[in-house]
């Protein structure tokens, strides 16, 4: 049987157990939803406080040159390089990540006009769909759909030009094999674009060893920027200047300080750029993104597979019997850094979690969601997650009304 000591001895020879001081975590909270916000590393505050009261307030408008506010986007960009596997001039911090898959999506369409489908597996995150259905609107295009990778060699064809994919599914963190995946794209002819939100930070990510072209990631889940922490694209060096974002605003100019009436991309990963950054949420984003240089990725992945493996060993012993389901694949080279259980009445028991002070997230119809991050999320608190919610389950105490009312965030 798994115990409390079990779980604490764990912590005691956990190589990353120290970051956790790095982060304002409330007592009496186990947080179990970093997959979906991160929470506050303790530099931000500091780093936040300097950048509102000196920055902003003293050097005022100095700052875009004095600070180098204006190379904020370029400069986090580089930092978030290594943590994919791409090259510091390959990955810019901008606007959101359904903004830039509308840029990427229509740039690389634009490229291959006698290509008309744009081709994706119907597991992706929602937005991603949303998005790239607004974008086949606009290139007067298609969508094309499949239900499994395995489909994807027979289903891309001469007139693919785009396989659209998520890495790591956001209800139940299962992995695409990135490295195959793209081949098949390419041995059709289409390029590939990735969107990386659930896996940057969490899992080893190496985009220029799969031969990867385009990608997007989310700055607020694992890489702790803040809420609504800017996004990040990537595109491969060998593409960019023969890419055109459609959203052609003056950061993205080659010489924007120069007004001119006409437009001129900037060259390189810059023309992605579009309108002013968001300069103090960059900044709390590179207070995020910094603390990965004190670990490294390897590490990540060791333990993010030992708190999933010990959650799903405890939960087997604890919760058996009560209806959930793993969703999630054992097998860590075919998941992210989250595990999900499917059960009919899930949102009522994650309220009744939540009450308890484990927060996880609830994802429809049926899905509970508990990040498990290797940076700050001890093997005590998964322990203790997992026996919270087995006393729930015995005592049903998820039943009681004030559990099943609705909320707009779930």
């Amino acid at each position: 049987m798994t115990t409390l000591e079990d779980a604490r001895a764990l912590d005691v020879t956990d190589p990353l157990g120290p970051m956790r001081e790095r982060f304002a975590l409330a007592d009496g909270v186990i947080y179990l939803d970093g997959n979906s916000l991160g929470p506050l590393p303790r530099q931000t505050i500091d780093r936040q406080h300097d950048a509102v009261t000196r920055q902003w307030g003293e050097d005022l408008i100095r700052s875009w040159n004095d600070n180098d506010w204006i190379g904020a986007p370029q400069r986090i960009g580089s930092k978030i390089a290594a943590l994919i596997g791409a090259k510091p001039h390959e990955v810019v911090v901008t606007d959101s990540v359904s903004v830039n898959l509308f840029k990427l999506i229509v740039a690389a369409v634009a490229t291959q006009p006698d290509r008309r489908q744009i081709f994706f597996l119907n597991v992706n995150l929602t937005t991603d769909i949303y998005t790239a259905g607004g974008a086949a609107g606009v290139l007067a295009d298609h969508i094309v759909q499949t239900e499994q990778a395995d489909d994807l060699a027979d289903a891309l064809g001469p007139d693919s030009a785009l396989l659209m994919l998520t890495h790591v599914h956001y209800k139940t963190g299962a992995r695409h094999n990135m490295e195959v995946l793209t081949e098949k794209a390419h041995d059709a002819g289409a390029l590939a674009l990735w969107d990386l939100s659930h896996s940057v930070g969490a899992i080893p990510v190496d985009l220029n060893g799969c031969g990867v072209d385009l990608a997007v990631g989310c700055g607020y889940k694992y890489l702790n920027g803040g809420p609504g922490a800017p996004a990040f694209l990537y595109v491969h060096e060998d593409l960019q200047d023969g890419l055109r974002s459609p959203l052609s605003g003056w950061m993205g100019h080659e010489a924007p300080f120069e007004f001119r009436d006409d437009y001129a991309p900037a060259p390189g990963i810059s023309r992605f750029l579009c309108g002013t950054p968001p300069v103090l949420s960059l900044l709390a984003l590179e207070s995020g993104v910094e603390l990965f240089g004190d670990t490294d990725m390897a590490q990540i992945a060791t333990k993010s597979a030992a708190l999933f493996d010990l959650f799903a060993d405890w939960m087997d012993e604890r919760c058996e019997n009560h209806g959930l389901t793993l969703v999630t694949p054992r097998d860590p080279a075919r998941r992210g850094s989250h595990i999900s259980y499917t059960h009919p009445d899930g949102w009522p028991i994650i309220q009744a979690l939540i009450e308890r002070g484990v927060i996880g997230d609830f994802r429809a119809p049926d899905i509970l969601r508990f990040g498990l991050t290797p940076l700050y999320t001890s093997h005590e608190d998964v322990w203790q997650a997992v026996d919270i919610l087995g006393e729930i389950l015995d005592d049903e105490i998820w039943r009681e009304p004030r559990f099943s009312q609705a909320k707009a965030v779930t």
